[in-house]
């Protein structure tokens, strides 16, 4: 499994940090206060993307990170709108090392499956940034399995490796348990699961009547408007009340608990909002509990039929 370090050599943590918010739902101050919460729990590892806020989230992250810069993993994603040429995609990396204002980043992530590349292409890329020490880790986010694996292939082919997977995963997302958590535990890749939380269902806010992407994003409405995701995140609810805890600590500590070692990517708004995400980082969740809220949702289907057969 890849152990992620900082440049001081200190490993990185369990858990992450995501920028998205910085310079959109939260502001500079908001984004400072956030970003020294991480630090105080002890989170090292942040996370942003060249397409989050306009620029403005690499920015932000790049001016917070200066005092400490050396003992932090911070990554970035490129290629989210399929540029149809390498060239593209190395300006968009140029661009996002400019706005942080770092001639190297520790991990850089394909940002999702581009078909307008060859894959091929694509790894040597980043294979070459990785060469030219402007880059430590390699990463894909949003790849169905098949697509890692063959990227594994090519980059294995090359002397390297994928280091670090970023899927969707949580309680109520967990179509990553068929192959890609798996394939992350066969090839010693870190997974780094984004939204834990399920777009801020699995907090109780919206059951309890409150707003927020569920309610204000067409997309996020789509994506977690199923009946038994809410009838989950209300069970959720009811185990953290008897516990006298916050939803949200569970949620990320159930996904934290899965047998491949995720670093789940935490974010939030506010310093409000994100401190039952942070409690979680230091909530050791037993098997009972992990068995009790993984209950609450299906099981997704293996990836091919008949595995459960013993005849």
């Amino acid at each position: 499994m890849t152990k992620l370090t900082s440049q001081n050599g200190a490993p990185a943590g369990r858990f992450a940090f995501g920028a998205m918010q910085f310079g959109e739902n939260a502001d500079e101050t908001a984004s400072a206060a956030m970003f020294e919460a991480c630090l105080k729990a002890g989170i090292s590892h942040f996370d942003t993307a060249h397409l989050y806020t306009g620029g403005a989230s690499e920015r932000i992250l790049g001016r917070l990170i200066k005092p400490h810069r050396d003992r932090l993993v911070i990554a970035t994603k490129i290629g989210y709108r399929n540029p149809d040429s390498l060239s593209a995609l190395r300006d968009e990396f140029d661009l996002s090392r400019e706005r942080l204002g770092e001639e190297m980043v520790d991990i850089l992530y394909l940002h999702r499956f581009n078909p307008n590349l060859s894959m091929e292409a694509q790894i040597t890329a980043l294979a070459g940034m990785q060469d030219e020490g402007a880059v430590r880790f390699l990463g894909l986010s949003n790849f169905a399995a098949w697509q890692a694996m063959k990227a594994q292939g090519i980059a294995k082919g090359m002397g390297t490796k994928i280091d670090v997977f970023q899927p969707m995963y949580s309680l109520v997302k967990r179509q990553a348990e068929v192959e890609i958590l798996p394939l992350c535990e066969a090839e010693g890749i870190l997974p780094a699961p984004y939204s834990p939380l399920g777009g801020g269902l699995l907090t109780g806010k919206y059951s309890a009547g409150g707003s927020g992407r569920l309610t204000e994003d067409p997309c996020y409405k789509s994506r977690y408007g199923f009946d038994w995701m809410h009838q989950a995140a209300t069970g959720l609810g009811d185990i953290a009340t008897k516990l006298g805890t916050h939803p949200a600590t569970l949620a990320v500590a159930w996904v934290a608990r899965h047998s491949s070692c995720p670093n789940p990517i935490l974010s939030a708004r506010s310093v409000e909002q994100l401190r039952p995400s942070l409690d979680g980082v230091s909530n050791v969740m037993d098997d009972a509990l992990y068995d009790r809220i993984t209950a609450l949702t299906p099981t997704p289907p293996p990836a091919t039929e008949r595995t459960e057969e013993h005849v």
